[in-house]
């Protein structure tokens, strides 16, 4: 199961990666576009006009599932920002018990997350909602990988917590099993 679980973290930040790479070719593209605009104006006094259409919608798109496909990746690596002043000054079993509580309260928050994203969603898809850009894009493609991403660290959470309440250190600390080292 940890292998499984693991997996699915390491896959989704992959995508998530994918989804920043496809941002940098968007933008770069554009902005040869826009050179190549420039240099035909300044040589015949008219653009070209050339653009990608909706790069700026589509680039929004790709952040917004980068940004949450990256989210249980990042958790188990021990990538999101914790403040550790309050935590560092409590006794052990303290601090293993503030780390179930606030686990456990992010746990909460994500699977309430989750729920609406998907509910969001499936409405999209049901009305038929398009994006307003040049190229009107089904609303509930780009909000699919937002609903896999808050889905996805719902169960590192849920993972975390378990690990936690069994007695584990968090993944973050460095001193129990990484998903990195795999």
């Amino acid at each position: 199961m940890r292998h499984a679980l693991n997996t699915i973290y390491r896959l989704a930040g992959g995508l998530a990666a994918s989804f920043i790479v496809a941002i940098v070719a968007i933008v770069f593209v554009q902005v040869c576009l826009n050179l190549a605009d420039k240099i035909a104006a300044a040589f015949t006094g008219t653009g070209l006009g050339l653009t990608i259409p909706s790069y700026a919608d589509f680039t929004g798109f790709f952040l917004a599932a980068s940004t949450f496909l990256a989210l249980a990746y990042a958790l188990r690596a021990g990538g999101h920002i914790r403040v550790t002043l309050l935590l560092s000054r409590l006794p052990t079993r303290a601090q293993h018990g503030f780390e179930i509580a606030v686990v456990a309260i992010a746990l909460a928050m994500s699977a309430f997350a989750s729920w609406y994203i998907i509910l969001l969603v499936y409405e999209s898809f049901e009305y038929g909602d398009r994006s307003s850009g040049m190229v009107s894009v089904p609303l509930w493609l780009p909000q699919l990988p937002v609903a896999f991403g808050l889905i996805i660290l719902t169960i590192a959470l849920l993972d975390e917590l378990v690990g936690l309440l069994r007695g584990r250190t968090a993944s973050w600390d460095g001193k129990g099993e990484n998903l990195l080292s795999e």
